[in-house]
C-alpha cells in the first residue's frame, strides 16, 4: 500500500483535477503541485474565479450556450444573422467556430449526438428545443456542424427528418482533405469523404 505523502486536502484536489479532461493522475499530481508552490500568485485567484464561475455561470435558455448572462452574448448581439443557425454537439464546438471568426450567425448546441447503444435518446439532446426555434419562423438556413461519427451522422439525418417540409435550407459541413494535409497520411473514410465533396475550380 503506497504512503501518503500529503495532507487530504491535496489529496482531494489532485483527485479534483485528475477528472478534467487531458489531465491524468500523474498530470494532475504536478499541476496542484505548481498551484500549492504558487498559492498566492495562482492557487488563491483561481479558487476566487472558480468560485465566481460557480456562482454566475448559467446555460442560455435560446441556444445551449455557457456564459454568465442568459441569453448568452452570442445570442444578446443583434449585429449576428439570426437567420442561419450552425448545429453543434458541444459548446467547444461553438468556441472554436468562433474562433475560426468565418461567420457571424446564431448557434444551436445539441448538447451530445444520438447513440442508442449507449441509451441516448431525442429527449436526451437539446433536438426539440431546435425544431421550436424553427418552427418560430425567421430561419432561412440550419448548417449542421457535428462531427463525422456514426452518431453525428445519425444525429444529422434525424434532425433532417424533423424539418422537412418546415421551408428551411438544410446544409452540412464539408468533410476530406484538411488544409495542409497529406494525402498519404489520411484513413480512407477521410479520402472517400474527400472525393464525394469535390468542387470545381
Amino acid at each position: 500500500m503506497a504512503k501518503r505523502v500529503t495532507g487530504p486536502e491535496i489529496e482531494k484536489l489532485i483527485q479534483l483535477l485528475a477528472k478534467v479532461p487531458g489531465l491524468g493522475p500523474r498530470s494532475a499530481r504536478r499541476a496542484a503541485l505548481h498551484l500549492v508552490k504558487k498559492k498566492d500568485q495562482l492557487l488563491g485567484p483561481l479558487a476566487d474565479a472558480m468560485g465566481e464561475a460557480h456562482r454566475k455561470v448559467r446555460i442560455c435558455s435560446c441556444c445551449g450556450n455557457v456564459d454568465t448572462i442568459d441569453p448568452c452574448s452570442v445570442c444578446s448581439d443583434d449585429r449576428r444573422d439570426n437567420s442561419v443557425i450552425i448545429v453543434v454537439e458541444d459548446v467547444s464546438d461553438l468556441w472554436a467556430l468562433e474562433r475560426a471568426s468565418t461567420m457571424n450567425t446564431a448557434y444551436h448546441v445539441l448538447g451530445g449526438t444520438l447513440s442508442p447503444l449507449d441509451g441516448i435518446g431525442p429527449d436526451d439532446i437539446n433536438i426539440r428545443g431546435l425544431v421550436e426555434r424553427i418552427t418560430k419562423g425567421g430561419v432561412r438556413e440550419l448548417i449542421i456542424a457535428v462531427n463525422a461519427t456514426v452518431e453525428g451522422q445519425t444525429t444529422a439525418h434525424y434532425i433532417t427528418d424533423q424539418l422537412e417540409g418546415l421551408g428551411v435550407k438544410i446544409t452540412r459541413l464539408a468533410h476530406g482533405v484538411p488544409v495542409g494535409g497529406e494525402l498519404d497520411y489520411l484513413d480512407e473514410g477521410t479520402l472517400t469523404a474527400a472525393l464525394r465533396a469535390r468542387t470545381a475550380i
